[in-house]
């Protein structure tokens, strides 16, 4: 598929679930690392199922936001609780057409600022190494990579990755401030590049 710059203000998020929208989810996801990863659809289970796990849950400190080109869901982005202090980033994807117009980083700080909102100590997110614009995004907002180990989803070895973000305390300060130095002032809206989960 090939990659087309759209404005980012052309997208709408929101973050109240509708009928069909986890479908919509696990479709995007399964489209998406298919074509681009070579995943089965057991990437598919795998994100299925936290994620009705998670609209079961109805928690106050869980959000999914979903950005939509009309009807269309053109990306996504979730925290779930990890632990009392300690927040996940789930299911960040932007669809190719979108990449590049800032949808990627304008839902990951909308994601963030929900965690600072909630009291969140720390966010965490596992990605797989092949994500390298998804890294820089996350780097970019101060996440550290802390952990790397070999892994399979949808069928294919991958290299699993963990971040972390401190969102409070010293680490959370030089984060933000490393983050400053190496890759400019991050603010709201800034264009960027879009990474997947």
């Amino acid at each position: 598929m090939q990659e087309t710059s759209v404005p980012a203000d052309a997208i709408a998020i929101r973050t109240d679930l509708r009928p069909g929208d986890l479908g919509a989810v696990v479709r995007l996801h399964g489209l998406l690392y298919a074509q681009e990863r070579g995943f089965d659809p057991t990437f598919e289970a795998y994100v299925a199922a936290p994620l009705a796990d998670f609209v079961r849950r109805a928690s106050d400190r869980e959000r999914l936001w979903l950005a939509e080109r009309g009807a269309d869901l053109v990306g996504c982005i979730a925290i779930v609780a990890a632990a009392p202090q300690t927040a996940q980033l789930r299911w960040f994807l932007v669809d190719p057409s979108c990449r590049g117009a800032g949808l990627g980083r304008k839902l990951l700080h909308a994601a963030l600022d929900f965690c600072k909102a909630c009291g969140c100590a720390e966010v965490v997110l596992w990605t797989e190494s092949a994500l390298t614009a998804a890294a820089r995004l996350y780097q970019s907002a101060g996440f550290r990579r802390v952990e790397q180990k070999p892994g399979r989803l949808g069928g294919v070895d991958v290299v699993e990755e963990r971040y972390e973000l401190p969102l409070n305390g010293p680490e959370a300060a030089a984060a933000h401030r490393t983050a400053a130095r190496k890759f400019g002032r991050i603010h709201r809206g800034r264009a960027g590049d879009a990474g997947r989960e």
